[in-house]
């Protein structure tokens, strides 16, 4: 594995963590409601774009990224959804 290939996956395991405290929250107080639909929908398009960029490129950080990351937006919609 190369520096550049180490280097990524350390951005994408960094960016990915920081949805974490995000689902984590939502499920402890059973409230997303400061959470904007809008958002989440923009993010979670931009996220998908970026993974579907990422499986065309072969690029495993970027999949990895971005594959983790839209999943853990689609939990907080459902808990956005859940906890209305």
């Amino acid at each position: 594995m190369n520096f550049i290939t180490i280097l990524g996956l350390a951005a994408a395991t960094l960016t990915t963590i920081a949805f974490l405290p995000q689902v984590l929250q939502t499920w402890r107080t059973k409230s997303a409601k400061d959470v904007s639909y809008t958002m989440l929908i923009t993010f979670m398009s931009g996220l998908f774009l970026w993974l579907m960029y990422g499986i065309y490129l072969q690029a495993w950080p970027i999949i990895f990224a971005n594959g983790t990351t839209l999943a853990l937006n689609f939990v907080i919609l459902w808990l956005k959804i859940k906890y209305r």
